[in-house]
């Protein structure tokens, strides 16, 4: 991939001209900064030469904030300064560089190689991924972590990892790939490995989780033992969550370093530049981890790359999955693709012989059992919306632990149509669908929230509306009449909940935001799944057997 691609990109990097000439000095050797300008424009996606003055030598050194002048009347524009070099390329006269913000070399250069390849293969700019990459900056912490990096005795030297309480046993397929995958002198394909995951959850530390969390945080623990660096990106806050707390009982918090969106503006800027420091870290963070500074990087671990928000939203909407094997090429290091369900991408990586298949070894067995054909039910599993199948066995299942009910919708109601007409009710404002989130209350606008209080049909005008379909609300009160005792949870959107305890417990969860329960659940049912088979998308198929391989993954 990066040999078709060197061929094929065009030089951007090349120096260019500064906007403004100034004069250049009278003799001595010239010092030429060669500038990355924060611009979204594509005719500045290039470096800039700009002549360095004497009293900023000291200062301009690759790496750091600076800020420059552009065009005319005295502007001046942000940007990193990628390299300095002693030959000028362009025969005219160079403008001088304006100033040196900041002291801290924020640009690592593995970083700048990374963005500026990953922008080219997305036809983007590199100032657009650099601008995700590094946080926005906090004068006090930066100058707290400058000010103690200039206290310690030995700043530049090698700072050697602390001990780590590595587990004695990690599990049971993370163990067999160990030994390959952080083997430096290993060939690339056994350090390219795409990780099965599917395992019942365990306890780390006095909190139940997935199992893949805890393979995680043991890779990137044995990666820090050896004098390495290990990045783990996960899709979203929960994932974070997880792995922090195992990471947390692996190593000490000075191994550790936190960059992802949940945090505050400051902790982020302030793990951001912990990733900075000549010492191994396990470094943890969302989709755009991969392209954090690391110290000698060792491995690089994504958990669901099939996962939607593993894909930036923002131009150049580069994906976590292809930052990391950019990344990976250009250190060496190991891969880890690890996930329930493989996307399409790992599978044809796969497939080509790019990255080796890792599965656990089986020790249990799932019992599966489909109620598509099954007749409609009477009694209590009526009620339930649920085969008589279903019904006994969460019946019986309830009395070992809870049980997992998944939905593909929240609310109440996720739909409301017109009674007469059968037309989707629709709000009056912005022509959005109307929907119940709780019994009893108004309908409100899926999309601007607006109440619906004195609806009336655009096509028949009659005011009388009937509810299409059941969400998670609904389903939760279905199921509260069906089983009778039984603690009814319901976690979506709007009520996430992060576990649930050991008990006689039925949680209702919509896809993506099913709680881990302590000891796994005794028995999962999958509902809706005509319904989220049914959604608009080309990749339906294996999103569904992505959410429905992660409530499998949390039985007991």
């Amino acid at each position: 991939m990066s040999a078709e691609l060197d061929g094929l990109r065009l030089d951007r990097a090349a120096p260019t001209a500064a906007p403004l000439a100034a004069r250049a000095p009278a003799g001595g050797p010239q010092r030429i900064a060669r500038v990355l300008l924060d611009s979204p424009l594509p005719q500045l996606d290039r470096l800039f030469d700009y002549r360095v003055p004497e009293s900023l030598r000291d200062r301009a050194v690759p790496g750091v904030r600076v800020a420059v002048p552009l065009r005319a009347a005295g502007r001046q524009a942000a940007g990193y300064l990628v390299e300095i070099s002693d030959a000028q390329s362009f025969e005219g006269v160079l403008s001088e560089l304006g100033d040196v913000v900041s002291d801290a070399r924020v640009l690592d250069p593995a970083v700048y190689r990374l963005i500026r390849r990953a922008a080219d293969r997305a036809a983007g700019t590199a100032s657009d991924l650099a601008r995700l990459v590094i946080p926005s900056r906090q004068v006090r912490v930066e100058k707290a972590w400058l000010a103690a990096r200039e206290a310690a005795e030995a700043p530049t030297e090698r700072v050697e990892p602390s001990s780590a309480v590595v587990s004695p046993s990690l599990t049971g397929y993370a163990a067999d790939a160990l030994p390959r995958l952080l083997d430096p002198t290993a060939p690339d394909p056994g350090r390219r490995i795409a990780l099965t995951a599917i395992a019942h959850p365990v306890e780390v530390a006095g909190r139940w989780m997935p199992a893949a969390a805890r393979t995680l945080a043991e890779l990137a623990a044995a990666t820090v033992a050896i004098g390495r660096s290990a990045i783990i990106a996960v899709p979203d806050y929960r994932d974070v969550e997880h792995v922090a707390h195992a990471l947390a009982a692996l190593l000490p918090d000075e191994d550790i370093a936190r960059i992802d969106a949940g945090q505050s503006t400051a902790d982020r800027y302030r793990g951001f530049l912990r990733t900075l420091e000549a010492r191994p870290l396990a470094i943890l963070g969302t989709r755009a981890a991969p392209a954090a500074p690391a110290h000698e990087l060792g491995l690089i671990a994504l958990w669901d790359d099939g996962d939607g928000l593993m894909a930036e939203q923002h131009a150049p909407g580069v994906h976590a999955r292809d930052l990391a094997l950019l990344r990976q090429s250009d250190a060496g290091c190991a891969l880890v693709l690890a996930a329930h369900a493989r996307s399409t991408e790992v599978q044809r990586l796969v497939e080509v012989g790019y990255v080796r298949a890792v599965a656990p070894a089986t020790r249990h067995r799932r019992r599966i059992t489909p109620t598509a054909q099954q007749v409609g039910a009477d009694g209590p599993a009526a009620q339930a919306r649920i085969p008589s199948t279903a019904w006994r066995a969460v019946r019986e299942a309830l009395d070992a632990g809870p049980v997992l009910v998944q939905v593909s919708r929240p609310g109440y109601a996720p739909r409301l149509a017109c009674t007469e007409c059968g037309e989707t009710a629709r709000c009056r404002s912005c022509r959005g669908p109307l929907a119940l989130r709780r019994s009893g209350t108004a309908p409100s606008c899926q999309w601007c929230g607006a109440l619906a209080i004195d609806w009336a049909c655009s096509t028949c005008e009659s005011t009388r509306w009937r509810t299409v379909g059941r969400g998670s609300a609904r389903t939760a009160d279905e199921l509260g009449r069906a089983f009778p005792g039984a603690r009814i949870v319901v976690s979506d959107g709007d009520t996430p909940v992060q576990s649930i305890a050991a008990g006689r417990t039925v949680v209702v969860a919509t896809r993506g935001a099913e709680p881990v329960a302590e000891g796994g659940y005794r028995a999962v049912l999958l509902l809706d799944g005509e319904r989220m088979l049914a959604r608009e998308s080309l990749r339906v198929v294996e999103d569904c057997v992505r959410w429905w391989c992660t409530a499998a993954a949390l039985a007991a």
